[in-house]
């Protein structure tokens, strides 16, 4: 375990990984974000069973995406860079960014995670990536449909339409969304751009029908 996490070395797993992901969000102060991650976890499962993935790394890594909620918003760069996670400077800009990060290594020390591919989706559930797996796509859109804000989002309608076409076209219609008023975020993180051109080159290229053999 990484010396960081001494100071939880009293926290002990049960066997239940989303009684002790709640357990211990609620210990921390943060009852809100236990449910939010309860709630990504079930959406999660849904789109694997619905999109052909694998529903328990889903179901697993929603519940772990946001465990790094504990530390406040101001420690989260100087924590990153203890933990030896390369900090972009638009993450040092915009803070919030790097939970992603910061909650693969305590999904990976505290919890006992080890799959690269659920670590992966935890650490990209905010922004997406380029390339991305199956996992990724399902992780960042179960983050998206699970609101954890009051209100109903606002890119929710076209993304649940879009859903009906393919995940890609999903996670599509939030990062569209989110493009569309480029201009007026505090930052536009690097991942989420290189998202932006692979996911309209992937629908792209699934959109396209092979041309009809004429008759000879």
């Amino acid at each position: 375990m990484h010396p960081f996490f001494a100071n939880e070395s009293g926290f002990r797993l049960s066997g239940d990984l989303a009684a002790d992901v709640r357990r211990f969000l609620e210990s921390h102060g943060c009852p809100k974000t236990a449910e939010h991650c309860m709630a990504v976890g079930a959406e999660a499962r849904s789109l694997a069973l619905r999109f052909g993935g694998d529903p328990e790394n889903a179901e697993i890594a929603g519940w772990l995406h946001d465990i790094s909620a504990v530390y406040p918003n101001a420690d989260r760069i100087r924590i990153a860079r203890e933990l030896g996670i390369e900090v972009l400077s638009e993450e040092e800009t915009f803070p919030m960014i790097i939970h992603q990060k910061l909650s693969v290594e305590v999904a990976r020390h505290l919890f006992g995670i080890e799959r690269r591919d659920v670590l992966d989706a935890i650490g990209c559930h905010t922004t997406l990536k380029a390339p991305s797996t199956l996992l990724d796509r399902i992780v960042f859109v179960a983050d998206k449909i699970s609101w954890d804000q009051n209100g109903t989002p606002p890119y929710l309608t076209e993304l649940n339409a879009q859903l009906d076409r393919s995940i890609e076209h999903g996670a599509m219609a939030y990062i569209g969304h989110l493009w569309a008023q480029r201009d007026k975020l505090k930052v536009v993180h690097p991942w989420l751009a290189d998202a932006h051109a692979d996911m309209q080159e992937t629908i792209a290229r699934a959109d396209v029908t092979p041309p009809v053999q004429a008759d000879r």
